[in-house]
C-alpha cells in the first residue's frame, strides 16, 4: 500500500518541476524523448536519441528488459544532460516497478539528484524505492528533502499524509558495513604509566595503557516484519557490531535481539521493543543485558522530525559483580532538512547506571549535533558532541570521585561515484578527548575507518 500511495504522490509532483528533467511519467512515449533529443549531438551510434528511446520503450513494453536496459544505459552516456536524466529516470522506473530491483533503481535516481538536486519528482520516487527496500528512515529523509526543495501546496499536503503511511512495507531486510580501522588508542586508556591511589602510586601494565593498532570494524543488522492489524506490525531486529584486532584480548563484540510492536497513533509512529543484549571483550563474556525501549516519532512541520526514546535494562556484568545493576536512558532528537542537499540534527540525552557499588553507579548527560551536505556524488557528514559524567561516590581506592568531560568530533564521506551495486566506499575520521579526575579514564583518541557501506 505504501508503494502505491507514494507512486501517486510522485506523479502528483511532476507538474511542478518540468524544467528539471525526469518530470514526465515513466510511461511517456517517444514524443517526450523526441522533445529531449533536439540538440545536434543527441544521438547514440547511428541512431538519434529519439530512436533509441523508442527502441527501449518498445522493448520494455514487450518484456524484453535486457534490451531495454542496454538501450537506456547507452543513452546515459549521451553528452546532453537532459537526455541522460530522462534515460536514467525511465531505467529506474523499469528496474523498480517491473523488475523489483529497488536498490538498482535507487542508484539511478540518486545519480539524477547528484546533477539535479531540485528535481522533486525524482526525490519522491527515490523515497518510494527506499520504502520498497524497507529503508523507512531514508524514505522519510527524502520526503523532508523534497519538501525543503519546494513543492506546490497540494503536493505538500500529500507529502505530509503519505509520510504517515511509511510504517510497514518490506517484510525483511538488512544492511552491513565493513571497514579497516587504524586507531591511536584501541583500549581508550591513559597514556600515563602511573595510577594514583589513596595508598600510593601504582605502575600500570602495558594492557592498561594506551595502545595503537589496526583493526577491522564490522556492523550489520537484519529485520523481519509481521503484520498484526491495520496500522500495526511486529518488528524483530537482530544487530551486531564487532571491532577485531590481531591481539584478540582487545576484541569488542556485541549482539542484540529486539522485538516488539510498531504502530501509528494519529500523526505519530510508536515503537516498543524488548530483548537481550550480549557483549564479549577479549572473546570472553563481558555482560548480558535484558531490557526494553519505547520511542515516539512526531513530524515537526514539513521539514522536521522529533523523536523521543527511553529505555531500561538490567545488566549482568560477568567481569565485576559490583557493576551489575540497572541502566536507564532517555533521549530527545530533532532532525531537519534545510534544503534538498543540506540537513542536520540535534540530540540531548541522559544516562543513569545504578549498580551494586555506589562507586560504580553514575549519571551522565550530553548533547550532540550533526550536519550533512550533498556535494555532487559525495555525502559529507560532520558531528560534534559533549557529555558530562559523575559517579555517585568515590571508589575506596581512588583519591577523588570520578567526574569526566568528554568531547568528540567526526567527519565522514560516502563516495557514491565509486559504488559497487548498492554499496559505496566510506571514509570516516574520529577524534575523542576524555578529561577525567581518575587517571586511568583520562585519554585521547584519533581513529579512522576506510571501508564500504550501503549507499543508501
Amino acid at each position: 500500500m505504501v508503494a502505491a500511495v507514494l507512486a501517486g504522490l510522485a506523479t502528483g509532483a511532476c507538474a511542478q518541476d518540468p524544467g528539471d528533467g525526469a518530470a514526465a511519467p515513466a510511461d511517456t512515449g517517444p514524443a517526450r524523448a523526441a522533445g529531449l533529443a533536439t540538440g545536434p549531438q543527441a544521438a547514440t551510434g547511428n541512431f538519434s536519441a529519439a530512436q533509441v528511446f523508442a527502441l527501449a520503450d518498445e522493448a520494455r513494453a514487450r518484456g524484453d528488459f535486457a534490451t531495454a536496459e542496454a538501450a537506456y544505459r547507452a543513452l546515459t552516456q549521451d553528452p546532453d544532460l537532459e537526455i541522460r536524466t530522462e534515460a536514467r529516470f525511465r531505467l529506474a522506473m523499469m528496474l523498480g516497478d517491473q523488475q523489483r530491483r529497488y536498490g538498482d533503481a535507487a542508484l539511478e535516481l540518486r545519480r539524477i539528484l547528484d546533477d539535479k538536486p531540485g528535481a522533486a519528482r525524482v526525490r519522491l520516487e527515490l523515497a518510494r524505492m527506499q520504502a520498497q527496500m524497507g529503508n523507512l528512515a531514508a524514505a522519510r529523509r527524502e520526503l523532508r528533502a523534497a519538501s525543503a526543495s519546494g513543492l506546490p501546496p497540494e503536493v505538500e499536503q500529500l507529502v505530509r499524509f503519505y509520510s504517515r503511511a511509511l510504517t510497514a512495507n518490506k517484510p525483511f531486510g538488512g544492511s552491513v558495513e565493513f571497514a579497516l580501522a587504524p586507531d591511536s588508542n584501541i583500549n581508550r586508556a591513559t597514556r600515563g604509566d602511573k595510577l594514583g591511589t589513596v595508598i600510593g602510586d601504582f605502575t600500570l601494565d602495558e594492557d592498561a595503557q594506551a595502545r595503537s593498532g589496526l583493526g577491522v570494524n564490522l556492523r550489520g543488522q537484519g529485520y523481519v516484519r509481521l503484520g498484526l492489524t491495520r496500522g500495526a506490525e511486529l518488528m524483530t531486529r537482530l544487530s551486531t557490531s564487532a571491532t577485531l584486532y590481531r591481539q584478540s584480548r582487545f576484541d569488542d563484540i556485541s549482539l542484540a535481539l529486539q522485538s516488539g510492536p510498531q504502530f501509528t497513533s494519529g500523526r505519530d509512529l510508536v515503537t516498543l521493543s524488548a530483548g537481550p543484549t550480549w557483549r564479549w571483550y577479549g572473546l570472553d563474556p563481558y555482560s548480558l543485558g535484558l531490557g526494553g525501549t519505547a520511542a515516539i516519532q512526531h513530524p515537526m512541520g514539513k521539514r522536521g522530525q522529533l523523536r523521543v526514546e527511553g529505555g531500561a535494562s538490567h545488566v549482568d556484568n560477568r567481569r565485576n559483580p559490583l557493576q551489575t545493576g540497572w541502566d536507564y536512558t532517555l533521549s530527545v532528537s530533532l532532525d531537519r532538512a534545510f534544503s534538498a542537499r543540506l540537513g542536520g540534527g540535534l540530540q540531548v540525552y541522559g544516562f543513569r547506571e545504578a549498580v551494586r557499588d555506589p562507586g560504580y553507579s553514575l549519571a551522565s548527560g550530553g548533547v550532540s549535533a550533526y550536519l550533512f551536505r550533498e556535494l555532487g556524488r559525495t555525502t559529507l557528514v560532520g558531528t560534534l558532541g559533549y557529555s558530562r559524567l559523575e559517579a555517585d561516590e568515590r571508589l575506596f581506592l581512588y583519591p577523588k570521585r570520578r567526574m569526566e568531560d568528554r568531547y568528540s568530533a567526526s567527519i565522514a564521506a560516502t563516495l557514491r561515484a565509486l559504488h559497487v551495486g548498492t554499496f559505496a566506499p566510506l571514509v570516516r575520521l574520529r577524534w575523542e578527548r576524555n578529561r577525567s579526575t581518575i587517571e586511568i579514564y583520562d585519554y585521547r583518541r584519533v581513529a579512522a575507518e576506510f571501508g564500504i557501506t550501503s549507499a543508501f
